[in-house]
Formats: C-alpha cells, structure tokens, sequence
C-alpha cells in the first residue's frame, strides 16, 4: 500500500466523517492499519490511491471490513463528487477477496480504470461519496476525514 502514502499529500482536506462518528468496528480497522483510509462504510475501511503504469491510470483499493468477493463479473466504482459521477469498472473481472486472521474481517485488492482527465478529479475535496457494486451487493463509502496532524 505505498502508494497510499506517496499519494496521501496529493489529497485535499476531506469534509464528511470525522474520527469521532466512526463505529467500533470500523474503529477498530482503522487502528490496525497504518495508513490513512480514503473512505469508510458502515464496516468496511476503503484505502486508495491513483497509480500510473505506462500511460494508463488506476484508482487501486483495498477494502477491509465484512466485504467479502468472489465473483468472475468484476465490480464497479461509482465516484459521486459534487458537480460530476464517474463510473469506474474493475481492471480484472475476476475477484477474490482474502481472508484476514481477525474474524469477521476481509480484504479485498480491487484496480479501477481510470482515464488520465477523470484521474485528475479523484480528490477528496472533490468526492462526497463512492458506491461499490459486486455481483448484487452495494455498499455506500462516505469520504473519511483526516485530522490536521493525520494530513
């Protein structure tokens, strides 16, 4: 996850979850993994960054919490920012998430592309919330909020 933390200055000031509306569980992700995460839902914890190679660019996540994949129909991204939506689909259709050796707990390596002019919106001033979509499960992300030390 190095690129979380190269890119993690690159990220503007983020407005939606603060540290303290956070549940337990997610909490208690967050407080396992060193880096800052991107977004959260209810019980997963999304950690992102943009990622260049060779000309293409990929939105790389990786999701830790209750979801759990496995599918050969891919999955999607949808950014909901405030005056555009991007639909981002996975770079690989086939999907397995891996389990983790703390109970009810999931991660989940998922690669969107993302073309070079869309690239330049993924910011987290920019986003309020991103919905991931695989095989019939939604789960809605709310732009996690760092703190001014955390930045």
């Amino acid at each position: 996850m190095s690129f979380i933390t190269k890119l993690k200055s690159a990220f503007g000031k983020p407005k939606t979850i603060k540290k303290g509306q956070v549940d337990d569980h997610t909490n208690a992700i967050i407080n396992d993994i060193d880096n800052d995460p991107f977004a959260i839902s209810e019980s997963n914890v999304l950690y992102a960054g943009l990622n260049e190679l060779g000309g293409y660019y990929f939105f790389q996540t990786v999701i830790v919490g209750t979801f759990h994949v496995k599918t050969v129909k891919g999955a999607q991204l949808k950014v909901l920012g405030h005056d555009f939506e991007l639909v981002l689909n996975s770079d690989m259709i086939e999907l397995e998430s891996d389990h983790s050796s703390v109970s009810n707990r999931s991660i989940s390596k998922i690669d969107f592309q993302i073309e070079e002019v869309d690239a330049a919106r993924i910011d987290r001033a920019n986003i309020k919330q991103l919905i991931l979509t695989s095989k019939q499960e939604n789960i809605l992300f709310s732009i996690y909020e760092l703190s001014d030390e955390e930045e």
